[in-house]
């Protein structure tokens, strides 16, 4: 019997490639984006450099797709077909993602790193804080920078700082209602069909 493997599944490539960016994050937190290179992550991770070259380009691009996961929040209303959800629950998402020992992490690293580095500053702007405004402005219009100011607040500075924990869901949740409360209105906290002046649907079906 033939037992060659074919071409890899594509959920044996997602566990690689999660499983390359896990390193990523591993090596990044422990000696920081210059301490880390392309061969280490490869040895952590059990794959070639070759492998990590042709899906991320270079280590740049391998940050930029470990904070791109970290906002996996996005896809819900960026995937054709997916059910609209209530703008309450969007935010937890958020705040449940952006509040996260990983992206903390990842965003600690990038202060620390971006005098160095500025493109890694730009990357991480692009891939992470640009694109959950756009998420929110499809729900608040011009509105989405300030809640998403918002939405970090002070308890991401705490976090940032090491001073608190994670938020639990209902903790999340508790923080979402509350800045929500500030800037849009109530029926459209609830109302995944209702918008602000100014914003576009996000379409259901």
């Amino acid at each position: 019997m033939d037992t060659r493997r074919g071409r890899p599944t594509a959920a044996e490539r997602d566990r690689r490639r999660d499983a390359i960016l896990d390193a990523a994050i591993g090596r990044f937190t422990a000696h920081g984006y210059g301490g880390t290179t392309i061969e280490a992550i490869a040895a952590d991770a059990g794959v070639t450099k070759r492998t990590i070259y042709s899906w991320f380009g270079d280590l740049a691009g391998v940050l930029s797709a470990a904070v791109e996961r970290q906002h996996a929040y996005l896809i819900a209303v960026d995937t054709p077909g997916s059910d609209a959800e209530s703008l309450e629950d969007a935010a937890t998402r958020l705040v449940l993602a952006l509040h996260s020992d990983v992206s903390v992490a990842l965003h600690r690293l990038v202060i620390a790193e971006s005098p160095r580095f500025p493109e890694v500053a730009a990357g991480f702007y692009a891939a992470g804080p640009a694109r959950s405004i756009a998420f929110l402005s499809g729900h608040v219009g011009e509105q989405a920078e300030q809640l998403y100011t918002l939405l970090l607040g002070e308890p991401h500075r705490r976090r940032l700082l090491g001073l608190s924990a994670a938020p639990t869901p209902a903790e999340a949740r508790a923080h979402a209602r509350a800045c929500l409360a500030l800037v849009v209105d109530e029926d459209l906290v609830h109302d995944p069909s209702a918008t602000q002046p100014g914003t576009t649907p996000i379409p259901t079906v």
